[in-house]
């Protein structure tokens, strides 16, 4: 395999004047989506403040599903951790 002489990259004024611009619209793109977050979330954390009980098992069914997971529910008593024994 051939090796060469490692390739020098220049950062030019016009390079960094246009990442400085992204970077601007970037994070006025941010505040704009957080602020528009922010007030739909107050809006939705208030409507939602009765509903909280529902609202986790529902989540937690949807998490179960996603994963696959079927809980099996638990057989009471002191003879299921023991199997025939008995004390």
């Amino acid at each position: 395999m051939l090796r060469r002489k490692p390739t020098r990259l220049e950062l030019k004024l016009d390079d960094i004047e246009e990442f400085e611009s992204v970077r601007k619209e970037l994070e006025s793109r941010r505040k704009q989506r957080d602020e528009a977050e922010a007030a739909a979330g107050s809006e939705e954390a208030a409507a939602a403040i009765g509903a909280l009980g529902t609202e986790h098992k529902s989540r937690e069914q949807l998490i179960n599903d996603r994963i696959g997971y079927k809980p099996q529910p638990k057989a009471g008593g002191r003879t299921a951790h023991f199997g025939t024994f008995e004390f």
